[in-house]
């Protein structure tokens, strides 16, 4: 890998060095190393892009690295990933994508990931999508994650894009069996003409089972949003999803939240809050010595975080 490639895997996964335990580093359409371990195993797909990830039951303490890189202009894949977590398992996932784009032409990755989390097992999943480069191509990423939980099955999500991202479809589904549980954490922050959709649907079809979202984005200058989230209440079962946003400059965002219950015991709720930096958070900061910009920045950077 060169150092462009060094700097987006720096980025998008925190490795200076290759990660202990499983993983699969892809380059430019490539894989450019994999390790396997003897409780993960890494197998690549035969009829399409992608690797199938297969962890045994009863793992514990071990991490998988996915992490994609692209630093060649007008490249364009989709890849097709997919987990299988084992009964009783409780496990790390890393993914994210960094591109860099110097050229004329758009780059784009498009990854799809499922995730079959056996009974009682754990999942944290994170994922974090960056974009660099002064060339007139856009950097377009369109991630899909699917996720199955099968009975008493955990997962935790935490999904963040801050950067560089020109346009992007951000599309989750989840399927919750009963006592299944599903947190899910979104960052979120457009710029200039930037453009981002996020599309949550959830299905909770067991017992028991809950789904706690919570989204946070900034858009700056003209770029655009919408969040949108489906909430399926089928069971006995608790779900709650909440979006906040800060608007500023002439940017726009829309939150579009729809609950569905066919349950009278299930409980769905929905928040939603869309605003601009309060003029008082300002010029407390600025007392203290910073410049409007610098305090916004202080602002943004501690509602993301």
């Amino acid at each position: 890998m060169d150092s462009i490639q060094r700097s987006l895997l720096k980025e998008v996964a925190e490795l200076d060095a290759l990660p202990v335990g499983a993983y699969n580093i892809r380059a430019n359409g490539v894989s450019a190393a994999r390790n396997t371990t003897a409780n993960i195993d890494i197998v690549t797909k035969t009829d399409k892009p992608g690797i199938d990830i297969i962890i045994k039951p009863g793992t514990k303490k071990e991490s998988v690295h996915i992490p994609v890189v692209l630093s060649e202009a007008g490249l364009k894949e989709s890849v097709f990933n997919d987990f299988y977590i084992g009964e009783g398992a409780d496990v790390v996932i890393i993914a994210g994508c960094g591109i860099h784009n110097c050229g004329g032409e758009d780059s784009e990755h498009d990854g799809i990931h499922s995730f079959h989390v056996g009974k009682n097992a754990h999942v944290r999943y994170v994922e974090k999508h960056y974009g660099e480069g002064e060339g007139r191509g856009k950097r377009l990423m369109n991630p899909t994650t699917e996720v199955y939980l099968e009975e008493g099955a955990s997962m935790e999500m935490e999904a963040t894009q801050i950067s560089g991202i020109d346009d992007t479809l951000r599309k989750t589904t989840a399927v919750l069996e009963a006592g299944a549980s599903l947190v899910i954490h979104e960052k979120v922050m457009t710029t200039g003409t930037q453009n981002a959709v996020s599309q949550f649907t959830a299905d909770l079809n067991g017992e028991g089972s809950s789904c706690n979202l919570v989204s946070r984005t900034v858009a700056k200058d003209q770029s655009t949003q919408h969040f949108i989230s489906v909430l399926n209440g089928n069971a006995p079962c608790a779900g709650h999803s909440e979006c906040d946003s800060i608007i500023m400059d002439q940017a726009k965002v829309l939150a579009s939240p729809q609950l569905s219950a066919s349950c009278t015991d299930a409980s769905l709720i929905h928040e939603a809050a869309i605003g601009k930096i309060a003029g008082e958070q300002l010029i407390k900061l600025m007392t203290l010595g910073l410049s409007e910009s610098e305090a916004e920045e202080q602002i943004v950077n501690g509602f993301l975080r």
